[in-house]
């Protein structure tokens, strides 16, 4: 096996703020495996609030790159697990390594990953297309310079129920609610009775994920389904949140990979909760890959090519809402590597 890898800085169309601060560029690092002349790709974007940069995820691969060279592909999932051990501190790092081995490994079956797993595509969900944290104004023409079936709203400021109502006078379309922990235990109650009457589907993270108590009562009284974002990371934490939350969002890049997540989605079916795939701005690359799982699906958070406006690989975009599955072996996208 080969291995390179490089960091981009894709800009954002708007500058993207959430309750947690405000980007105009998405940093990423974007990882090439080659296997016997078949190339694969991966991508893990930097996200500053887990403390994860482009560079030390390229440090951290260049001192074990020879490591991860010595590894036979004869199965993905092996892979993963070989990378979990490799890199324990890097789950970010070990998710583009992991696209990467499945991409060969579809490519290797001649098979798109979705059809390798054998799921059934005929209903995939509609994607949201999410308006970041800005004065209400530019909201509002974010939201009327691309007209959609579902937006995603960030929330968790002072003024945010009264920025929804006032969105909502422009848009009958379904809102998605993001807080990123940003209520306090003693006003989301009331929030989330309020969000019920202005045609929101679902509430992702109301409070700190530390405020386990506070969140059991939530789940109890609240009226809208809550789904877990930062409460949910990892494998062991989708057994936590069934007991606080309606649903789960699943985030390849936050889990370590493919591998992790079809596991994650399948345990959170098995304890009936709603899942959501969601994104961290990946571009073609990390959204092909949550495509695959897609069918799995209850919520569909994979916006980042409609947020970006430069791409790691061969566009992908959905039309109304829609992406159209990537048909192609492997991720199905084309990546020009060296361009990038």
């Amino acid at each position: 096996m080969k291995v390179r890898a490089k960091m981009v800085h894709l800009p954002f169309k708007y500058p993207f703020t959430i309750s947690k601060g405000t980007k105009t560029h998405q940093e990423a690092l974007i990882v090439e495996l080659e296997y016997f002349g078949i190339k694969g790709y991966g991508e893990a974007p930097a996200i500053a609030y887990y403390g994860v940069t482009a560079a030390n995820m390229l440090e951290a691969l260049e001192f074990k790159r020879r490591a991860v060279e010595q590894f036979a592909l004869t199965d993905p999932e092996r892979f993963w697990h070989y990378l979990h051990h490799l890199f324990p501190n890097h789950p970010f790092l070990v998710c583009a390594l992991d696209m990467a081995g499945w991409d060969i490994w579809g490519k290797l079956k001649q098979m798109p990953l979705h059809r390798l797993w054998g799921f059934d595509t005929n209903t995939l969900p509609v994607t949201d297309y999410t308006i970041g944290i800005d004065k209400p104004e530019v909201m509002l023409e974010k939201m009327q310079a691309l007209p959609w079936p579902v937006y995603k709203v960030k929330m968790g400021f002072d003024g945010d129920i009264e920025l929804i109502e006032s969105l909502r006078k422009h848009s009958t379309q379904p809102f998605r609610v993001d807080a990123n922990e940003g209520w306090q235990s003693t006003e989301a109650l009331d929030k989330l009775k309020r969000l019920a009457s202005l045609n929101v589907e679902c509430v992702e993270q109301p409070i700190s994920k530390n405020d386990c108590e506070t969140q059991v009562l939530l789940k109890r009284e609240s009226p809208l389904p809550l789904v877990a974002d930062e409460s949910c990371v990892t494998e062991k934490d989708v057994e936590t949140c069934a007991d606080v939350f309606h649903g789960v969002n699943i985030k390849l890049t936050k889990c370590s990979g493919i591998t992790p997540a079809r596991r994650m989605i399948r345990d959170a079916k098995s304890r009936n909760l709603k899942v959501m795939l969601g994104c961290m701005n990946e571009s073609t690359i990390g959204t092909a890959a949550l495509l695959h799982l897609a069918p799995m699906a209850d919520w569909l958070d994979a916006d980042g090519p409609l947020l970006l406006n430069e791409h790691s690989g061969s566009p992908l975009l959905p039309i109304n809402g829609y992406y159209e599955m990537p048909m192609k072996p492997g991720l199905g996208v084309d990546v020009a590597f060296d361009q990038l």
